[in-house]
């Protein structure tokens, strides 16, 4: 049921923005750190248990495959409410930030390509 997918997406992102709120509150910075994607990750490990735990019938798995599916654009659109002027205008911090955050992301794929590929057989 299509109905699974949206509870699984709005609870994946509430958790996210709760737990972005937090990481912010810790390193001490007033707003949401990281909640999207702490989002983005539990949406794709909650989908995924499916794989190795009991079966669910097939419209629910349909409706959460949908809304995984549905979740970036979701993001895209989150992402673009960003100001990124301010962000760059800050100093470097934000630069370097967020070229280690993607070169740290780009050095994680082989290793998560190994790992789906060994857990599929």
């Amino acid at each position: 049921m299509v109905i699974y997918g949206v509870g699984l997406l709005s609870f994946c992102m509430l958790f996210g923005v709760f737990a972005g709120d937090l990481l912010g509150k810790l390193i001490g910075v007033n707003a949401n750190v990281g909640g999207v994607g702490i989002a983005m990750l539990l949406l794709i490990l909650l989908s995924n248990l499916n794989k190795r735990g009991p079966k669910l019938s097939l419209p629910t798995e349909t409706g959460i495959n949908f809304w995984n599916a549905m979740y970036i654009p979701i993001v895209v659109a989150m992402a673009a409410k960003q100001n990124v002027i301010a962000a760059l205008s800050s100093g470097w911090l934000a630069i370097v930030a967020g070229t280690a955050a993607v070169i740290a992301s780009f050095m994680l794929i082989p290793v998560m390509t190994r790992w789906s590929t060994s857990n599929d057989r």
